[in-house]
């Protein structure tokens, strides 16, 4: 799903034309969503142009992972969020639901730029820059800023850079093609810290994080059948071991390296006692097409959905019967 020059150039127009530019990312952003949307929204400040960037979770605070990250001040509440924009640019957003509380706000808005790279895109913008074979939304917002005419500075070149490690697993995943590690390399050239980025993002957690990853790899369980190891958190888990959900997104990338499974699969309890259900696949199943098939969406290798259900041995007899 290659990008046509037709909608470059017409999102190059509509951020020249618009007075105001609403940038938003998804829901519970993680470092490509947030990345992407500062990197465009500092690109945007140095071209004078008045923007708005935010996401739509109740409460709005940025992850901790993140909070090394330039442009932080750019950001605001959604409530200051246009309830009709005149133009907004979604990043990492594979339909208008992905925004949050700002859905409303998307669909009103009179023209959507939709920067993302997700295959389950629906293609819910006006514009769409949608490249499902590009590594982040942030390589996306790379070329963008490019065709903006922007000179890339150490903060753009920072926020870019940490969308473009925390979606290639810090260069682990398939999708690191060498496209990306030219990329990578143009942006450390900006004198970034990318190994304090690294370090805060991947080896840096709370004390609890340690006692609750000691929780969750004692219950941890295999489906042989299905080739799936899996585990669960619950609230409970997160307030003995005073964590918070944020803490959780590393528990997947310690399950998924046993060598008895092809898939893993986190279940991490909300408060309203449904079941977030993150899975990684090691290159055979297709895990973006199980989630697709629970209403959630993703990628082939790396994909998740919200359960209906609250017993999570329930959820997961669902999960690998579409496995089998």
């Amino acid at each position: 799903m290659t990008i046509p020059e037709s909608a470059w150039n017409d999102a190059v127009a509509a951020i020249g034309d618009a007075k105001e530019i609403v940038l938003a990312c998804h829901q519970g952003p993680d470092g490509d969503a947030l990345g992407s949307m500062l990197a465009l929204a500092l690109a945007l400040r140095k071209l004078d142009r008045a923007t708005i960037a935010s996401w739509g979770s109740e409460p709005f605070v940025t992850p901790r992972h993140y909070a090394f990250m330039p442009g932080l001040d750019l950001l605001s509440t959604p409530e200051r969020v246009p309830a009709a924009p005149e133009l907004m640019i979604t990043f990492d957003c594979g339909s208008f639901d992905r925004l949050g509380t700002l859905e409303p706000n998307g669909r009103a808005a009179e023209q959507v730029i939709v920067v993302d790279h997700h295959v389950s895109n629906d293609s819910f913008g006006t514009i769409n820059l949608i490249d499902a074979q590009a590594a982040a939304s942030a390589i996306i917002g790379y070329k963008l800023i490019g065709r903006l005419g922007v000179t890339l500075d150490r903060d753009i070149a920072t926020c870019l850079y940490t969308g473009v490690l925390t979606d290639t697993g810090g260069f682990k995943y398939r999708n690191t093609t060498p496209e990306v590690h030219q990329i990578a390399a143009d942006l450390i050239s900006y004198d970034i810290g990318h190994d304090e980025i690294s370090r805060i993002v991947y080896d840096t957690h709370p004390l609890g994080y340690l006692r609750l990853l000691g929780v969750a790899l004692g219950r941890a369980e295999l489906v042989p059948e299905a080739s799936m190891i899996w585990t669960w958190v619950t609230q409970a888990d997160l307030r003995a071991c005073a964590v918070e959900m944020e803490d959780t997104e590393a528990l997947i990338d310690v399950v998924r390296t046993t060598d008895v499974a092809e898939v893993a699969c986190v279940l991490k309890e909300l408060p309203d006692g449904t079941y977030k259900v993150s899975m990684r696949s090691k290159g055979v199943a297709n895990v973006g097409a199980v989630c697709e098939s629970f209403g959630g969406g993703g990628h082939a290798l790396a994909a998740g959905f919200t359960a209906e259900g609250t017993d999570p041995h329930a959820i997961v007899e669902t999960v690998a019967a579409k496995l089998r």
